[in-house]
């Protein structure tokens, strides 16, 4: 008998849109039209800043954790790969771009880090998505922090590489976001299990 670690349930992206009885061209073209649709969405909440403390709050990372969650370990992992493969074709995908450069210049500088952490932090949210975390406010809590974290730590070790480890990384790569993630997380705990909700309704 399956445990609820090892069963997988259908994502959000499942129920709204089946894949189950459709051809396997019908199933990759299903594929294909989510990870482009979910990566203009990153793109585009990326661009998005909202007024914050300490620091203006971008929108990119409650894309990345939110489509994880709604789409599953492997379609989430592959749409954000899609968008860092936009990014890397030279793209203006991510928050600063043009302005802070653009391509592989801009992805192997000081945000390099947190880019490999978004393909981690969607493919893990996922997966625990996958498992039913996304059904109510705590567990979805929990699988967005789970996300942030694996944002996160490679963020901090490639800074760490790039400038050394003396210098005060969790200053310049942590501490000013904490306040913005904590409001995304709650944000996220707060829209998927409505989410569900809402489908359990119709």
């Amino acid at each position: 008998m399956q445990n609820s670690m090892t069963m997988r349930h259908p994502t959000l992206v499942d129920a709204l849109w089946a894949g189950d009885g459709r051809s396997e061209s019908q199933k990759l073209m299903r594929y294909a039209l989510l990870a482009i649709g979910g990566s203009l969405l990153i793109w585009l909440s990326a661009k998005i800043q909202v007024p914050f403390y300490p620091v203006p709050m971008t929108m990119g990372t409650f894309a990345i954790l939110a489509i994880g969650a709604a789409f599953g370990a492997r379609l989430g992992a592959a749409t954000v790969i899609l968008y860092l493969a936009q990014g890397a074709a030279g793209l203006p995908v991510f928050a600063g771009t043009p302005e802070k450069g653009i391509g592989l210049a801009y992805m192997v500088g000081p945000t390099g880090g947190y880019l490999v952490g978004y393909v981690l932090a969607a493919y893990a949210v996922g997966w625990l998505a996958e498992r039913g975390w996304d059904r109510n406010v705590l567990t979805t809590a929990a699988a967005m922090l789970v996300g942030t974290v694996l944002i996160y730590v490679p963020g901090l070790l490639y800074l760490g590489v790039l400038f050394g480890w003396d210098k005060p990384l969790l200053e310049w790569g942590l501490y000013p976001f904490v306040l913005g993630d904590v409001a995304k997380l709650a944000l996220a705990a707060s829209v998927l299990p409505l989410g569900w909700q809402f489908l359990k309704r119709k």
